[in-house]
């Protein structure tokens, strides 16, 4: 059975009926383990196997759209350009000192204060490097372990004596949270980010995945499909993807032609697949980072072409 982050909780958690008496704690830090820990409810999207569900009649359209030759990108791994490569995520006590944050998308925003550490690791950024304006993502996620909160900020930065960010977005790790309908997170697609990201401690010390990933499209359409609930693209062309649709690996895919380490990331990709949360390089698989990975094992990802995914069935679109 999937441990839920609840059961491997102490402090507040460790109170709660369903707790398990013998659990580790979750450990602090940055990209700190969870110990097999899998968030949000068991019905989420995040966690509901696909699999079985029909191929939408569009596949090969959206497919095509975004690329049937380009290779599968891993976006994580150990270090580029100085910084670490991927999304980091850091793992913080009840405690941590919080700070107000003014938004430039402030109507689709949470406004409460943030667990921000005194030396944040932000994507894109050596640790304890603050980036000063927003020319790039600067994605900031922090796990409150003891509150069970989920806090992601976009484009942060520090200016005139604060904090400011692009989005802000909070998530109930016990949860399904979704997005207001039209209302953005820290992605574009209104989803959470940390669910999505391929983590060393699933995929190395868990064995395994038990959830959809994130991945991006160059160009998107100006409409999405649930889980998502935020277009980013004036595109109205039909070809192209909405925000939301889940794709998954077809059934040919063999994962033991891929190292033991990756497989993994394939079994995942087979049964739970990926799910399109932002615009950027196609089919860029997001991650976070760590200097424990094998960037050449992870490079055998890159043997997997677009033409090896298919879109399971979409629901409504939404359009303006």
């Amino acid at each position: 059975m999937v441990r839920t982050i609840l059961a491997l909780a102490l402090v507040t958690w460790s109170g709660r009926a369903d707790a398990d008496p013998h659990a580790s704690p979750i450990a602090l830090g940055v990209n700190a383990s969870l110990g097999g820990a899998r968030v949000f409810s068991p019905d989420s999207a995040w966690n509901t196997p696909i699999d079985h569900l029909p191929v939408d009649p569009t596949s090969a359209q959206l497919i095509s759209s975004i690329g049937a030759d380009v290779p599968l990108h891993p976006d994580f791994g150990t270090k580029y350009n100085g910084a670490p490569l991927g999304i980091p995520y850091t793992v913080v006590a009840g405690e941590t000192r919080r700070y107000p944050v003014r938004f430039e998308f402030a109507g689709e925003s949470d406004h409460v204060l943030y667990p921000i550490p005194d030396r944040p690791t932000i994507e894109g950024m050596p640790t304890g490097k603050l980036p000063t304006k927003d020319d790039a993502d600067h994605h900031l996620l922090v796990i409150d372990r003891d509150n069970a909160k989920l806090y992601e900020l976009y484009q942060l930065r520090f200016a005139d004596g604060g904090w400011r960010a692009g989005s802000g977005a909070v998530f109930d790790l016990f949860g399904d949270t979704r997005r207001p309908q039209g209302w953005t997170s820290a992605d574009a697609a209104g989803l959470a980010i940390f669910p999505g990201l391929v983590r060393y401690d699933e995929v190395i010390e868990h064995g395994k995945i038990e959830h959809a990933l994130r991945f991006t499209a160059r160009k998107t359409r100006r409409a999405y499909v649930a889980p998502a609930s935020h277009w980013a693209s004036p595109e109205t062309d039909a070809s192209l993807p909405p925000m939301g649709i889940r794709v998954r690996l077809k059934a040919s895919v063999d994962p033991s032609a891929y190292p033991a380490r990756v497989r993994p990331i394939i079994v995942a990709l087979k049964r739970y697949g990926m799910i399109l949360a932002d615009n950027g390089g196609p089919f860029f698989l997001s991650g976070a980072p760590d200097a424990r990975w094998d960037d050449a094992e992870l490079a055998s990802l890159k043997k997997i072409r677009g033409r090896d995914f298919e879109v399971v069935r979409m629901g409504s679109l939404v359009t303006p």
